[in-house]
């Protein structure tokens, strides 16, 4: 397991994760269900009622975290289509808030990044935004989104949404923002994917992990943390090595029919009141086995002298709500993973809670292997 710092030396200037798009069948749906499960709050809207002919686009937002679920309108929207039916509902577009869109598309295509679409203005009463779209492997989009210019809702052409009554009656969940979003990649994919974030967007490599450190009976992982010039934005990337069964990362990549976005980390000050909201609304999270928490009270005890913080969450809470914990010398973070969210095994939601630990949970990838590989085999497909 490495960390690699980085000195801000990008001539790409990125700021944050912007929003992440989804493609699915019924975007009204899918973001009620973000809504009501997940604690999201309706944000805006584009669709027929505000001029849009072809695409209907539902916003959902909890502060900085921002998701956004299209749908065509028409029955002949090929591209969507073919989307929609190699991968199901999936993320179509991961979008960089950055200073001057027109300058990173223009570097990204010269040094090999696929155009998807040009630099282009799109204005309305309240501004103006400047949007391109990159993609650096198939079925993924990055958009980098310059708004400075702009004081509206989300974007120019859309409207605010109204707030659905449904969730006045449900407790507020907080969550801070995106944390991170992973993907997944094929075998011996990795490495190439890695290299065009390196010198293409100019990311550099955060952190890493391979197969020595990451296993279980049954399947391992590689992984590699690509990150912007000021760590703002993280993608975590996998690649499945050997193993004797059917890894979680391959059983992504057969059911997604490629490489794409596996899961998406929302960051939380309080997980355990975050989890104990969700659960009461219905989220469904991945169970992690009593012998977990038994061994990390001993280790706990057996390292309390080198370490330089104490847990201040009640391990008996963690236990009861299925939440994971990773730790070095100097901080910790908590994590807790949802089961799939839509019928085919593919992407998930992470919520983390981090007191000074800039980790992802390395510790932890052996017993959520555990715990999909125990819903692989429900499934059959382990």
């Amino acid at each position: 397991m490495t960390f690699s710092p980085q000195k801000n030396t990008s001539i790409i200037k990125y700021e944050a994760f912007d929003h992440i798009k989804f493609w699915v069948g019924n975007a009204k749906q899918a973001a009620s269900f973000y809504c009501t499960r997940l604690g999201f709050e309706p944000y805006a809207y584009k669709g027929l009622e505000t001029g849009s002919r072809s695409i209907v686009s539902h916003v959902v937002r909890n502060n900085d975290a921002i998701f956004c679920f299209e749908s065509a309108l028409l029955p002949n929207n090929h591209e969507m289509g073919e989307f929609l039916s190699l991968h199901g509902d999936g993320v179509r577009d991961i979008s960089f808030t950055v200073d001057d869109a027109k300058l990173c598309y223009e570097i990204a295509v010269s040094k090999g990044a696929t155009p998807v679409s040009k630099p282009h203005v799109e204005a309305d009463e309240n501004g103006k935004v400047v949007l391109a779209t990159i993609s650096l492997y198939n079925g993924t989009n990055h958009t980098f989104i310059e708004r400075k210019d702009y004081k509206g809702t989300f974007l120019p052409g859309y409207k605010l949404f109204d707030a659905d009554p449904l969730l006045k009656s449900l407790e507020s969940i907080e969550i801070n923002y995106v944390d991170h979003c992973v993907s997944n990649q094929p075998a011996d994919q990795m490495n190439a994917v890695c290299e065009k974030y390196e010198n293409i967007l100019d990311f550099h490599r955060f952190w890493s992990v391979d197969d020595k450190d990451i296993h279980t009976e049954y399947s391992s992982l590689r992984s590699v943390v690509m990150a912007d010039s000021i760590e703002k934005i993280k993608l975590p990337i996998n690649e499945p090595a050997e193993g004797i069964r059917k890894s979680q990362i391959e059983e992504f990549v057969e059911y997604y029919g490629g490489p794409g976005i596996q899961h998406i980390a929302l960051n939380t000050d309080n997980i355990i009141e975050t989890v104990e909201k969700l659960t009461r609304r219905g989220a469904d999270f991945l169970a992690t086995p009593k012998s977990y928490y038994d061994n990390l009270r001993i280790r706990l005890k057996n390292q309390a002298g080198s370490l330089k913080f104490q847990v201040k969450e009640s391990i008996d809470d963690l236990e009861r709500l299925n939440i994971l914990i990773d730790y070095d010398e100097n901080g910790y973070l908590l994590q807790i993973f949802t089961k799939p969210l839509q019928d085919r095994p593919t992407l998930f939601v992470e919520f983390i809670q981090r007191r000074n630990h800039n980790g992802f949970g390395a510790g932890n990838f052996k017993s959520l292997f555990e715990s999909i590989e125990r819903e692989q085999s429900i499934r059959g497909n382990l």
